[in-house]
């Protein structure tokens, strides 16, 4: 009997056959296939959920033109027979058993690991998902970036206009009409007749964010006179662009081309 530990490797599971079993201990075969099916009977009954599968797998081998049974068993299944065996020469068996276990589940794994042009690749798709995660994130903060220079840009009060320009240019599907029209819905300006209407109300003028400009003009008959003008200011820049673009409009997806969804009525 040579000292060959006959483990075999099917799709990453090991097995070893009740024969291999039978013969490194000193067994008859049926005996070791008894020991099994009292095993496999004991725990079915002790533990109706267990997996005999994981344990022990049912086979037939031809001798001589008749079939009888064997059983593959994994690790674990060996385990729970080899226990049952005696003696010094038992010992011997079950730890060079449990060596060629090791070694195989070693062997298996080494094999598993990528080598050469195979390992390179890996690294090459590793490096392309990084690169697309940051260009991702890039494109993310895009609009932040423009709106911050946008803002940095503007170090005095900007006309709505302007301000709706600047919008556009962030993806916001609006224009000077349409933010008029928001900002005097949402009570940022005035709802007015004659010279009074579209102006910064009270609420807007205390938070800093809208001022009224008083633009010179020259009328018809040659006389001079001013008109009132709202305008956004540095504060109101920066907090009407983050309503549209930052924190306000992350709770409805992120960046709102709908100004009629992009804030709640306020």
């Amino acid at each position: 009997m040579n000292d060959l530990i006959n483990i075999e490797n099917k799709d990453g599971l090991l097995l070893v056959s009740s024969r291999e079993i039978a013969e490194r201990f000193g067994k008859e075969h049926y005996h070791v296939v008894d020991a099994i099916d009292n095993k496999i009977k004991n725990l079915t009954h002790e533990n109706p959920g267990v997996k005999i599968s994981e344990l022990f797998i049912e086979s037939y081998f031809d001798h001589k033109g008749n079939n009888y049974k064997e059983y593959h068993l994994t690790r674990d299944g060996f385990s729970f027979i080899a226990m049952g065996f005696t003696g010094s020469k038992a010992d011997v068996w079950r730890l060079k058993y449990i060596a060629a276990f090791n070694q195989m589940e070693y062997e298996i794994k080494r094999m598993n690991q990528p080598q050469g042009e195979e390992l390179l690749a890996l690294a090459v798709l590793h490096a392309q998902k990084v690169i697309e995660e940051k260009e991702s994130l890039l494109n993310d903060q895009k609009p932040k970036v423009l709106l911050a220079d946008a803002i940095t840009a503007n170090e005095s009060s900007i006309s709505i206009r302007e301000l709706a320009i600047i919008l556009k240019q962030n993806g916001v599907d609006t224009g000077e009409i349409r933010l008029f029209e928001w900002m005097r819905t949402n009570r940022y300006l005035t709802k007015r007749r004659g010279k009074e209407n579209s102006l910064p109300t009270q609420r807007s003028l205390e938070m800093g964010i809208l001022e009224i400009a008083l633009i010179p003009y020259t009328r018809k008959c040659g006389a001079d006179d001013t008109y009132k003008k709202p305008m956004v200011t540095v504060k109101g820049q920066k907090y009407f662009l983050n309503k549209f673009l930052g924190e306000g409009a992350r709770g409805q997806g992120g960046r709102n081309k709908d100004m009629a969804r992009v804030l709640p009525q306020s």
